[in-house]
């Protein structure tokens, strides 16, 4: 058989696969997220993900460290407020002496170099469970853009270097953006979760800060999966309005609409690898069924392939640890 061009020449070894790779993966394109809980010395395992932990800020900070020491250069902070601390206008979410302002400081202390980002929604904070101010039984939107740029006005005066408002509310990064010029801080970035979908695969995280909705769900607020044009109107809209970076969450369910927002905008593209997708993976290969080292990998250069400039991920260290094998 005389062929003019064989294929699999160029897959013929490991060393011309990795020559010839489109798509390469580094420690360089992923935001770890961390959960923090108040206390000291405590390191609670989320039952729902495996492996993943809610932590005090003593440890947090070691595990800055080490994110650090693996070449990660970004983490992303939840908090777990207090239920006592709880009402429906978040107030607690401002607090300059509040968990995540606490926390912003000691990891910026300790590991002076680590892009530290935070997360700007309400629902922490919520005695509803919603990202939003609640009043007869609706999410209203402006009253909770308000507490919005005033959580990242807070945020930013504890030296964050980007926000990274999940809520989808309406305006709201166009808000966030004049607060945050209008205090003065021109430096603070903000990443913009732009096309945030209503998922069944939030589960696992609701678990880890204990803020499921109190009541209904959040489809009046978050997208509708059925919907793609809307999702890069959202995008677009955010670039306006001030986004330096634009992000598509969940990951694995909307590859589509990844490429579709990179696109279609001029700034860098995240993508949310989230909690229900990190769940699979490991409740798959507890039972033997996939190699959950093969399958990070492949999952985190699928969303880099679609069009991620950065990965949220929960796989961040131990994908860290395998690239650097």
């Amino acid at each position: 058989m005389i062929l003019q061009r064989r294929n699999r020449i160029l897959r013929a070894t490991p060393a011309i696969r990795a020559m010839v790779a489109e798509t390469i993966v580094t420690p360089n394109d992923f935001i770890a997220p961390l959960f923090i809980d108040e206390g000291e010395n405590i390191k609670t395992e989320i039952a729902s993900m495996p492996g993943y932990y809610r932590n005090s800020l003593d440890i947090t900070v070691k595990e800055v460290k080490e994110l650090w020491s693996l070449g990660i250069k970004c983490v992303l902070l939840f908090i777990k407020c207090k239920d006592e601390l709880k009402d429906n206008t978040g107030k607690e979410a401002w607090n300059k002496n509040g968990l995540m302002q606490r926390s912003i400081k000691a990891i910026k202390d300790a590991v002076p170099e680590m892009y530290v980002m935070t997360d700007v929604a309400l629902d922490p904070y919520s005695s509803y469970g919603h990202d939003g101010i609640v009043e007869n039984g609706e999410i209203i939107n402006d009253p909770t853009v308000e507490a919005l740029v005033k959580m990242s006005i807070s945020h930013a005066e504890a030296g964050v270097d980007m926000v990274a408002p999940s809520d989808m509310m309406d305006g709201r990064i166009g808000a966030i953006r004049a607060g945050l010029e209008q205090s003065n801080f021109t430096k603070t970035g903000i990443m913009a979760y732009s096309a945030k979908y209503a998922s069944c695969f939030y589960g696992p995280f609701r678990d880890a800060l204990e803020s499921a909705p109190g009541f209904g769900d959040k489809k009046t607020y978050q997208m509708d999966p059925a919907n793609r044009t809307e999702a890069v109107k959202e995008a677009i809209m955010d670039v306006e309005e001030g986004a330096d970076i634009v992000m598509v969450k969940p990951g694995l369910p909307y590859l589509d609409i990844l490429r579709d927002v990179k696109n279609a905008v001029d700034v860098p593209v995240s993508v949310y690898n989230i909690s229900g997708e990190y769940a699979m993976i490991k409740a798959a290969a507890q039972r033997g069924w996939i190699n959950e080292d093969k399958a990070i990998i492949e999952t985190l250069t699928s969303f880099k392939r679609a069009g991620a400039d950065l990965i949220a991920t929960y796989f961040a260290k131990d994908a860290a640890k395998l690239l650097g094998q």
